[in-house]
Protein backbone atom coordinates (compact mmCIF):
# COMPACT_ATOMS: atom_id res chain seq x y z
CA UNK A 1 0.00 0.00 0.00
CA UNK A 2 1.32 3.41 -0.96
CA UNK A 3 1.37 6.30 1.77
CA UNK A 4 0.96 9.99 0.40
CA UNK A 5 0.01 12.92 2.78
CA UNK A 6 -0.33 10.70 5.56
CA UNK A 7 -3.21 8.50 3.60
CA UNK A 8 -2.85 5.53 2.06
CA UNK A 9 -4.42 4.06 -0.82
CA UNK A 10 -6.61 1.02 -0.09
CA UNK A 11 -7.34 -2.32 -2.83
CA UNK A 12 -10.03 -3.77 -2.60
CA UNK A 13 -8.34 -6.86 -1.17
CA UNK A 14 -7.93 -5.30 2.10
CA UNK A 15 -11.95 -5.00 2.83
CA UNK A 16 -12.09 -8.46 3.45
CA UNK A 17 -9.32 -8.12 6.32
CA UNK A 18 -11.02 -5.23 7.54
CA UNK A 19 -14.67 -7.70 8.25
CA UNK A 20 -12.00 -10.23 9.44
CA UNK A 21 -9.87 -7.90 11.74
CA UNK A 22 -13.58 -7.50 13.64
CA UNK A 23 -14.33 -10.13 15.56
CA UNK A 24 -17.74 -10.62 17.78
CA UNK A 25 -18.80 -13.22 20.18
CA UNK A 26 -21.20 -15.34 18.30
CA UNK A 27 -24.31 -14.90 20.46
CA UNK A 28 -23.77 -11.15 19.80
CA UNK A 29 -24.20 -11.70 15.93
CA UNK A 30 -26.87 -14.52 16.04
CA UNK A 31 -28.84 -11.32 17.85
CA UNK A 32 -27.70 -8.75 15.37
CA UNK A 33 -29.13 -11.36 12.55
CA UNK A 34 -32.40 -11.67 14.56
CA UNK A 35 -33.04 -8.25 14.34
CA UNK A 36 -32.24 -7.67 11.26
CA UNK A 37 -34.41 -10.48 9.64
CA UNK A 38 -36.94 -8.75 11.95
CA UNK A 39 -37.43 -6.12 9.44
CA UNK A 40 -36.76 -7.55 6.05
CA UNK A 41 -39.71 -7.64 4.13
CA UNK A 42 -38.56 -10.48 1.72
CA UNK A 43 -38.43 -13.15 3.85
CA UNK A 44 -35.75 -15.04 0.92
CA UNK A 45 -32.86 -11.82 1.70
CA UNK A 46 -29.66 -13.17 2.91
CA UNK A 47 -26.77 -11.43 5.18
CA UNK A 48 -23.28 -12.07 4.26
CA UNK A 49 -21.42 -12.86 7.20
CA UNK A 50 -19.27 -9.65 6.57
CA UNK A 51 -22.06 -7.65 6.39
CA UNK A 52 -23.09 -8.98 9.14
CA UNK A 53 -19.74 -8.14 11.23
CA UNK A 54 -20.00 -4.63 10.02
CA UNK A 55 -23.52 -3.54 10.90
CA UNK A 56 -22.48 -5.31 14.64
CA UNK A 57 -19.44 -3.03 14.91
CA UNK A 58 -22.04 0.13 13.55
CA UNK A 59 -24.11 -0.63 16.50
CA UNK A 60 -21.38 -1.18 19.01
CA UNK A 61 -20.52 2.42 17.90
CA UNK A 62 -23.82 4.10 18.47
CA UNK A 63 -24.52 2.16 22.05
CA UNK A 64 -21.19 3.80 23.33
CA UNK A 65 -21.55 6.96 21.76
CA UNK A 66 -24.59 7.37 22.83
CA UNK A 67 -23.81 6.38 26.63
CA UNK A 68 -20.67 8.96 26.42
CA UNK A 69 -23.70 11.56 25.29
CA UNK A 70 -25.25 10.27 28.02
CA UNK A 71 -22.42 11.33 30.71
CA UNK A 72 -21.88 14.31 28.99
CA UNK A 73 -25.77 15.31 29.58
CA UNK A 74 -25.67 13.95 32.76
CA UNK A 75 -21.97 16.54 33.77
CA UNK A 76 -23.37 19.08 32.53
CA UNK A 77 -27.12 19.00 34.54
CA UNK A 78 -24.05 18.11 37.70
CA UNK A 79 -25.88 14.83 37.96
CA UNK A 80 -23.60 11.57 38.91
CA UNK A 81 -25.38 9.26 37.45
CA UNK A 82 -27.09 8.70 33.88
CA UNK A 83 -30.99 8.37 33.88
CA UNK A 84 -33.08 7.65 30.64
CA UNK A 85 -33.69 11.66 30.14
CA UNK A 86 -30.31 12.20 29.78
CA UNK A 87 -30.78 10.11 27.16
CA UNK A 88 -33.90 11.10 25.51
CA UNK A 89 -31.91 14.47 25.45
CA UNK A 90 -28.91 13.71 23.24
CA UNK A 91 -31.32 11.33 20.80
CA UNK A 92 -31.94 13.56 18.64
CA UNK A 93 -28.23 15.24 17.67
CA UNK A 94 -26.86 11.42 17.81
CA UNK A 95 -29.74 9.91 15.19
CA UNK A 96 -29.03 12.96 13.22
CA UNK A 97 -25.35 12.03 13.15
CA UNK A 98 -26.07 8.54 12.52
Amino acid sequence: MEETSGFRKVSSSSFGGLALALRFPRVTLELVSKLLYLHFRDCKTKVSGDALQLMAEFLRIFVVEAAARGVSQAQAEGLGVVDVDQLEKVLPQLLLDF
